[in-house]
């Protein structure tokens, strides 16, 4: 036994002595540039979950360490630093300031600049902080992120597009998009035909990042082009030395939520039974038809994607990527198909002193596009008919019928049967690329020659075939076919010289250049009904229009504290007459650090403090038509032919010409301050700006007889835009396992026409013919709400055909209208969160619009009792019916401002929630997630859906709710 017990001992000595050698660590973490003790810094022995928190006092203990272990110290807003630990009882740690989110670099036109070196009202959105979850299209990845950025989906649609305005309307007729440039290529803002969105030729999981210049000074360098702000998207690019690949899959449900609130199969039975005579009780059938959802159904989508990213040898970083996406729509039949390829090349030569770029994108999409006139025939259709009738001589769909066995005209088509017998399909096919090459002088090293030429072209076919059993008034009707082609090229070539270099406490940045860019299209149309009915059954068009730019900017700065920004830019547009064609773009800017103020310097609680005023002009003609300063011919249809004898002959009409077209100019001022506190915990920014629109362009009605038309695009008056914007950002809570982020921005804007000589009607709408809503007007804000004002009675409720005569004259006209709101919120919001525990993480991202309205169309036209029974046939009522007991309508009862309704909102527009295995195998992490979309909206608005662009809701498609499950590899 003693022998055992000695012999023990031995092993035991034996034993590497680092195996007892766990010791305890105490220390203070301070800030290096105060001295100040940082609470709630991390402690951690690298490699392990061996970690503490320092205290309120900076304090720190931990145990268990072993020598040879590595100690990391770290805190939001300060650099890492690692310690070796070789038996110290006390390590006391001092963190450097970490300037990384003051040194982010912005892409901004031609250049780039850090972030604190940005004299504009410039935000920037990275993949970090895109929306997540099944995102189709680029601008979904923006929506609710940015204040003064409205993101607005045109419906629930498979690969819709979005409206995106930057700080409200910016033109009456133009348009009001802002220019989207994509590694240095600006994009045409023309959809082609076939196509549902101009931007959904890129890859969402291609974007790297988006920069969004808002002011004038900031977007001044792209001239005309810019008159409604800048969004740079950046792609990803090729880094680090070994390859690394990356793909995500994740299918998707879309469900239906919301439908227009019609009246059920016994609603209107009891109301037919109520109001109508014995021949329309006759016509009544015995079904519950829920014609919408007939219609829609749950959808399923799935998407794919692959990337590698690495380097080939030692000089050229490469990015690939193959993605391919498959979604349904809920309404029958519609399908989006979209497969997408890129490659970016970065080599450097000559040791980093030539550096080329090469990018390259490709697009192929084909799609389905169900038959959206089920839409609205799914309100009107009676509840109580089925859907087939083995009598019906169109396909078996019920329909009505007249004595000549053919529909009724004017009735309603069967919602199903528009659905299945028509076949509306497109295929679209785009390159998008460009060569990109920057060289070093050799005698001027900080003197910089770039060359970028860019390519963009798209094609597409598509063709529409109608059944010759879909129900028709005609007796002729045999059917239907349409094809169409269409090709759009964008050419751009760009050069321009970049001068950079600090010097003492002086830094200068200059860029001057020139810039040629060239759109043409081609389109080509044929009408199989055109051609049976001897017809000209072919159309043919081309056109183009050319940008042509010289453009300067200088970026002075001095001891990091003042910075100078003046920019100008001179654009011809080939769209103006040569008297007119060019403009001058001037913008000034100015900033100043405070934060580096010696008063400031070294405050633990101030890391940025930085003013900023600016000022503009910017041009635009963008959406106007090509060569209206020329006289235009259009050839009469072979139908309208003139006779000579026994001849006949087409002719020529001269089209509207204005040859005093010229620029539409907006004059922006701007003032803002962006901060960062405490470590960076605390960041954000805030603008105020005046945009004055002068010589606005809009589609105008002119005197009789001083014309080729009665209307023309003319320049007719000016509007101001004035807004304040705020955005911060908050860490409240930083550990070792837990983060929680929360991002709010909210954003003012008003929008009015400051002169405006002769007021101009707009606005379509259901319900009669040639009746608008909407009015732009002097001293009121463009396209807002033209109406009457309704009368009510002691109970509430709108009197029949009793409007207020608010000019006395005892008759209801158009002079007793009034202006009364508009669709554009005046208070947008967006309130984000994400929140990191060990490996699981959450992000929600909610929105919400105050002070915005809706013109219900779908009531309005759709809920009075004489149109139930009108024209032989049954016809269903939407149920505000019940809340007016409107008999008929009228033009004044469409205009009623009963029907313009309050459509703010807040909306749950994003939940995702994810966990990730950091160590699935060697090098390689997975995440796993779900998401959910459109999740809960909050509105008193009665209609379907209360953010609708253009604020008129009218066979709005419903936007879907959808949940998605998806997993990410990085490997």
């Amino acid at each position: 036994m003693k022998t055992l017990f000695k012999s023990t001992l031995f092993l035991l000595f034996m034993l590497p002595m680092s195996f007892f050698a766990q010791n305890t660590v105490t220390g203070t973490v301070t800030e290096s540039a105060t001295g100040m003790p940082i609470p709630g810094a991390n402690v951690i022995v690298k490699g392990t979950t061996n970690g503490t928190v320092t205290d309120f006092d900076g304090n720190y203990s931990i145990n268990n360490v072993a020598e040879g272990d590595i100690l990391t110290y770290s805190f939001l807003g300060f650099a890492t630093k690692e310690v070796a630990y070789s038996g110290q009882s006390s390590i006391d740690v001092l963190l450097e300031e970490d300037s990384a989110t003051l040194d982010e670099v912005l892409v901004i036109g031609y250049g780039s600049v850090s972030q604190k070196d940005a004299t504009g009202a410039v935000e920037q959105v990275s993949t970090e902080d895109f929306n997540q979850g099944p995102i189709q299209t680029a601008g979904q990845l923006l929506t609710g992120k940015v204040p003064g950025v409205t993101v607005t989906s045109g419906g629930g649609a498979p690969g819709e597009g979005e409206t995106i305005n930057i700080r409200g309307q910016g033109s009456l007729s133009l348009e009001s998009s802002p220019l989207i440039v994509v590694d240095g290529i600006p994009l045409a803002n023309d959809n082609i035909a076939g196509s549902r969105n101009p931007l959904d030729f890129i890859n969402p999981n291609d974007i790297e990042s988006m920069t969004i210049l808002k002011d004038a000074s900031s977007t001044a360098i792209y001239g005309s082009r810019a008159a409604n702000g800048v969004i740079m998207i950046t792609t990803k690019k090729g880094k680090g030395n070994e390859f690394k690949f990356n793909f995500t899959t994740a299918t998707t449900v879309y469900t239906p939520t919301e439908y227009v609130d019609v009246m059920n199969g016994d609603q209107f039975r009891a109301l037919i039974n109520d109001i109508g005579n014995e021949n329309d009780i006759a016509r009544l059938g015995d079904q519950n038809t829920n014609w919408q959802r007939e219609i829609y159904n749950t959808a399923f989508g799935s998407e794919h994607n692959l990337s590698a990213t690495g380097r080939i040898g030692n000089f050229m970083p490469v990015r690939a990527s193959l993605g391919h996406t498959d979604q349904d729509g809920i309404l029958s039949g519609d399908n989006f198909t979209r497969t997408t390829g890129s490659v970016n090349l970065r080599p450097n030569f000559l040791e980093d002193q030539l550096r080329v770029e090469l990018n390259a994108r490709a697009m192929y999409t084909e799609n389905s596009f169900a038959n959206r006139d089920a839409i609205g025939s799914s309100v009107d259709f009676d509840p109580t008919q089925p859907i087939f009738d083995e009598n019906s001589p169109f396909g078996g769909y019920f329909t009505w019928l007249n004595a000549d066995n053919n529909q009724i005209n004017l009735a309603p088509t069967n919602p199903v049967a528009l659905i299945n017998l028509k076949d509306d399909t497109s295929e679209v096919r785009r390159f998008i690329g460009n060569a990109k090459v920057d060289y070093d002088l050799f005698f001027l090293p900080e003197l910089t020659a770039t060359v970028n030429v860019g390519y963009d072209i798209s094609d597409s076919n598509g063709r529409v075939v109608t059944s010759e059993e879909m129900p028709s008034a005609t007796s002729d009707w045999n059917g239907s076919f349409t094809r169409y082609s269409n090709e759009f090229t964008n050419k751009l070539f760009d050069a321009y010289l970049t001068y950079d270099n600090d010097f003492d406490l002086h830094s200068v940045n200059a860029v001057a250049g020139y810039s040629y860019q060239s759109f043409e299209q081609y389109s080509y149309d044929f009408d199989s009904e055109a051609q049976e009915d001897d017809l000209e059954f072919e159309f043919v068009d081309r056109n183009k229009n050319v940008l042509l730019s010289y453009f300067g900017r200088l970026n002075y700065g001095f001891d990091d504290r003042y910075l100078v920004t003046a920019t100008l830019r001179a654009d011809a547009s080939s769209k103006l007459n040569p008297d007119d064609r060019w403009g001058y773009f001037p913008s000034f800017a100015l900033a100043w650090n405070v934060n580096n103020e010696s008063f400031l310097q070294g405050s633990s609680a101030v890391n940025q403090l930085k003013l900023r005023v600016g000022y503009g002009e910017i041009g635009n003609v963008n959406g106007l038509g090509d060569y209206n300063f020329l006289t235009n011919y259009i050839g009469s249809r072979s139908d309208a032919y003139y006779q000579f004898g026994n001849q006949f002959l087409q002719t020529y009409r001269p089209q509207g010409i204005n040859e005093d077209l010229r620029w539409e100019i907006g004059k922006t001022y701007n003032i803002g301050l962006d901060y960062a506190f405490f470590n960076n915990r605390v960041s954000g920014s805030v603008n105020a700006y005046i945009k004055e629109t002068e010589d606005l362009i809009s589609f105008v009605t002119v005197d009789p007889f001083t014309n080729f038309s009665n209307q023309i695009d003319a320049n007719i008056g000016d509007m101001e835009n004035r807004g304040i914007e705020f955005a911060v950002n908050v860490v409240p809570v930083q550990t070792e396992d837990f983060t929680w982020n929360i991002g709010y921005n909210i954003s003012y804007n008003e929008n009015e026409i400051t002169n405006l000589p002769d007021q101009v009607e707009v606005g379509d709408i259901s319900g009669g013919t040639g009746n608008r809503i909407q009015l732009h007007k002097e001293g009121y804000s463009p396209f807002s709400y033209w109406v009457l004002k309704q009368v009510y009675d002691e109970n509430g409720r709108p009197v029949e055909g009793a409007y207020v005569d608010r000019n006395g004259d005892n008759q209801i006209n158009n002079e007793d209208k009034y202006l009364y709101k508009d669709p554009y919120a005046d208070i947008i919001m967006g309130l984000n969160t994400n929140l990191n525990y060990k490996n699981w993480d959450l992000a929600v991202v909610t929105r919400a619009n105050l002070g915005n309205y809706a013109y219900n169309n779908m009531a309005s036209s759709k809920s009075f009792e004489t149109r139930a029974t009108a024209n032989a046939i049954l016809r269903n009522l939407h149920t505000d019916y019940y809340n007016t007991g409107f008999v008929a309508s009228t033009e004044n009862s469409l205009v009623s401002d009963y029907y313009i309704q309050d459509a703010s909102f807040f909306k749950l527009d994003n939940i995702t929630l994810g966990y990730t295995l950091p160590n699935l195998f060697e090098d390689a992490s997975l995440r796993i997630y779900g998401s959910a979309l459109n999740v809960l909206m909050v509105t008193d608005y009665e209609g379907l859906d209360p953010e609708i662009d253009g604020g008129i809701d009218n066979n709005f498609y419903p936007r879907p709710r959808t949940f998605s499950i998806g997993a990410n590899l990085n490997f």
